[in-house]
């Protein structure tokens, strides 16, 4: 099982970054997945969800309007577009996939950093 992140990088305050998930090993369509993210000290929190058909999406306030979470089922792929960014976005963004159902498999990416910084 892998989940790969990719698309991380250094991006001023305003600006944009797409960041991917492509995922082996395991039935992508059965499962649901989510984007979280880590900054230096704190903790790992949630940033957007989205359910295996791609039918249902959440996402936390902090980033309600500027991001938009995104899948692709027949490409195995998970997507986090982010608009507007802001330095408090700077964070190591992990995927994460969990299984629909039991059992309740769940895999994490190796995460991607993103910077915000002028």
């Amino acid at each position: 099982v892998q989940l790969v992140e990719s698309g991380g990088g250094l991006v001023q305050p305003g600006g944009s970054l797409r960041l991917s998930c492509a995922a082996s090993g395991f039935t992508f369509s059965r499962y649901a997945m989510s984007w979280y993210r880590q900054a230096p000290g704190t903790e790992r929190e949630l940033v957007a969800v989205i359910g295996s058909a791609g039918n249902r999406r959440n996402y936390a306030e902090s980033v309600k309007g500027r991001f938009t979470i995104s899948r692709d089922n027949a490409k195995n792929t998970v997507y986090l577009q982010m608009n507007s960014l802001k330095p408090e976005d700077t964070a190591v963004y992990y995927c994460y996939a969990e299984r629909v159902g039991v059992p309740k498999y769940t895999y994490w990416g190796q995460g991607t950093q993103v910077t915000v910084s002028s």
